[in-house]
């Protein structure tokens, strides 16, 4: 997404969830509000991604990046690393564990 102020784009590095809080999808966009909605898409017509197939749609974490590869290297770091890390990391920002979908509507 554009920054019309200082003519950066902005990547997000973002975890999603189910309901259940119990299995995650990492993942990089320039837009994560339509982002956010293709994953909520694929659910209702039932595509074949992992994030579908697990009802995953829920925001609880984000990392904004003003550079595309940044984004994917952390990304990368992100999908390495042990469940009990990334629990931590998400309560980290997010000690609620809530759902922060409503941020991008």
């Amino acid at each position: 997404m554009l920054n019309p102020q200082k003519g950066f784009h902005s990547y997000y590095v973002y975890i999603i969830t189910n309901s259940y809080r119990s299995t995650f999808y990492i993942g990089v966009t320039n837009n994560l509000k339509e982002r956010l909605q293709q994953h909520k898409t694929n659910i209702l017509e039932k595509k074949k991604t992992f994030a579908a197939k697990y009802n995953i749609e829920f925001l609880v974490y984000y990392e904004k990046h003003a550079w595309i590869q940044l984004a994917i290297a952390r990304e990368k770091e992100l999908k390495k690393w042990r469940r009990e890390k990334k629990l931590t990391l998400i309560r980290e920002m997010n000690p609620s564990f809530t759902f922060l979908n409503n941020e991008f509507d």
